[in-house]
């Protein structure tokens, strides 16, 4: 029991508790529940101002489960998705906040060659912004890709200084992905386990379509593999990791994403050559071999495709079949619709385009009534420009194009610099695992694109955070080591 000096001394904290407990229960008894959420909205802040690292894989949880608010609040003037985005918008204030004040990011991130190709595609992001036709929706394209890379790359590089916190990153987001799989493969089996049509809604309200869930499974398929690979000596843990694996790869089947299908093949090619060892010079020659060949049986390559009258199926080799059908296949066609329209769209503002995140209010006059399908809209209401690469083309000119493909080719660089220069093998399989994922989406990038939200940011920004991360603290640390172990045995010979 407390004393009677003990409640005096707590008195103003029970009387604050008194006062919510009873305007929570009157508001809940009014069917207003926003008190409700109030102690998880404290405990947050409380995190956010002292263990920013818990934070951020809290974050990376409820990723996967985030729903967007539209979908709930109709009337609501914004559309994001909760609960992520309201903490990442937090965590952006208080980054910006703490670099001001206390010099927060390490000059060594903000000088390494990925961070400048990031400033430089926001920087470009920022004047199309100005010149944009709609900079309402720019502006705010702008403030999410920013609060995407503070916690999902800034903050994500300071967190994985510690290298178990690796591994942690991607199981905080593959057990909720997991759970998403489960809650998707269960309404397949109401309309049929096998049914294509029911492909596209079943993990809806977690994820929009099924190309951006399809898109996830297959950077999750290399993650997983590698970080179950680095640990795992005990029998139950192995065997939960792969079972993982397969729950993974049946959840990727089932997506009926045939982009993502391509990339996981891409990525395992590259994964053989880089096993066999193939020199650079031979890639280089057999590349400009099978191009020549392309291009000089073009036309007969395009007529075979126009004879390719196989539609998507819930057949999988007919499913795989439809990817090459240029023919009839609406959703292969609407693809070839929107690339057209963006191209048209960046013929006419080729330097700053039409402004971030404008493509899908601006390209109904762009579109050819010859290239229109039973899918096509004038409304915006299907999405973008289905390109990583062609999209900015469209709104953000060359540069904006150009500063992404940069991004790419910086991060794929130093992934490669510091798995062929780690001498930690386990690390290493982690490491490649990373690559092949990333790889994944940026084979998976030319035909959608995703990084306008938080599911594939996270994934995108983190894997290429670790590669950052390890290049500028975990590689120095062990070039270090290896130098004192050789002079200790220079002076234990002498």
């Amino acid at each position: 029991m407390f004393t009677a000096a003990e409640i005096r001394k707590y008195a103003g904290i029970i009387a604050l508790v008194v006062v919510y407990l009873i305007a929570d229960l009157f508001l809940t008894s009014r069917e207003i529940y926003f008190l409700n959420v109030l102690p998880l909205v404290l405990m947050i802040v409380i995190l956010a101002l002292t263990r920013l690292d818990i934070l951020f894989f809290i974050i990376v949880f409820c990723t996967p489960l985030s729903i967007p608010l539209i979908n709930y609040v109709r009337t609501s003037p914004i559309d994001f998705h909760i609960p992520t985005e309201p903490m990442l918008f937090g965590v952006m204030v208080l980054l910006i906040f703490k670099m001001v004040k206390r010099g927060y990011i390490d000059e060594k991130v903000l000088k390494h060659p990925v961070t400048y190709a990031i400033l430089f595609n926001l920087v470009w992001i920022f004047i199309t912004s100005m010149t944009s036709t709609m900079p309402l929706v720019s502006f705010k394209f702008l403030l999410a890709r920013l609060w995407f890379l503070s916690t999902f790359y800034f903050l994500a590089i300071y967190v994985f200084r510690q290298k178990k916190n690796i591994s942690t990153f991607i199981w905080c987001y593959a057990i909720p992905m997991m759970g998403v799989i489960t809650y998707s493969i269960s309404r397949h089996m109401v309309f049929g386990l096998f049914d294509k049509q029911a492909a596209h809604i079943v993990m809806i309200p977690f994820f929009r379509d099924h190309t951006s869930y399809g898109a996830i499974l297959s950077m999750l398929l290399f993650s997983v593999a590698g970080v179950s690979l680095y640990r795992g000596k005990n029998i139950l843990m192995k065997s939960f990791f792969w079972i993982s694996l397969i729950y993974i790869l049946i959840g990727l089947i089932l997506s009926y994403t045939r982009a993502a299908w391509a990339s996981v093949l891409a990525s395992l090619a590259i994964l053989v050559v880089i096993l066999l060892k193939i020199k650079f010079r031979y890639l280089l020659l057999i590349g400009l071999i099978v191009g020549g060949y392309f291009f000089t049986q073009r036309f007969e390559i395009q007529r075979k495709l126009e004879k390719n009258k196989q539609d998507s199926s819930a057949d999988l080799a007919e499913h795989v079949k439809s990817m090459s059908n240029i023919t009839t296949d609406d959703s292969n066609l609407e693809r070839l619709n929107r690339w057209t329209a963006a191209l048209r769209m960046y013929r006419e503002k080729p330097i700053f385009g039409w402004g971030p995140g404008t493509y899908m209010f601006e390209y109904a006059p762009y579109q050819l009534s010859s290239k229109k399908t039973l899918i096509s809209t004038n409304f915006g209401d299907l999405g973008n420009a289905h390109s990583e690469y062609i999209g900015p083309l469209s709104e953000s000119g060359i540069p904006g194009s150009l500063s992404f493909i940069l991004i790419a080719v910086l991060a794929l660089i130093t992934g490669f610099k510091v798995f062929y220069k780690l001498k930690n093998k386990r690390l290493k399989i982690v490491v490649m695992s990373f690559i092949l994922a990333l790889i994944t989406y940026l084979v998976h990038g030319s035909l959608n694109n995703f990084l306008d939200t938080d599911k594939a940011s996270a994934l995108f920004w983190g894997i290429i955070a670790v590669f950052v991360s390890l290049d500028i603290y975990y590689l120095p640390r062990e070039e270090f080591k290896i130098l004192k172990e050789k002079a200790q045995k220079v002076q234990g010979s002498e």
